[in-house]
């Protein structure tokens, strides 16, 4: 894939549950923190679905926050 499109809130939340990630409960705000425990500890993403489609920058920040590079991210979304 050689062109990155923007990502809808749907794929970016299929993305991280595929990955193995969970949603935390809300604590009054837009943002969502999904979890995943690692052997080296915990990942913590931030996903902000008011600011979808996402542009490129959010979506780099949040495939890095996953632990992924955001060719990986698209990677996963192909497979899906």
């Amino acid at each position: 894939m050689a062109r990155y499109f923007p990502l809808t809130c749907k794929q970016v939340k299929r993305v991280l549950s595929h990955e193995g990630f969970t949603p935390r409960p809300r604590k009054g705000t837009s943002h969502e923190q999904w979890v995943k425990d690692t052997d080296s500890g915990r990942l913590k993403v931030t996903v902000d679905c008011p600011k979808a489609p996402f542009s490129q920058i959010l979506i780099k920040s949040m495939a890095s926050q996953a632990g992924m590079t955001k060719k990986q991210f698209y990677k996963v979304l192909e497979k899906l």
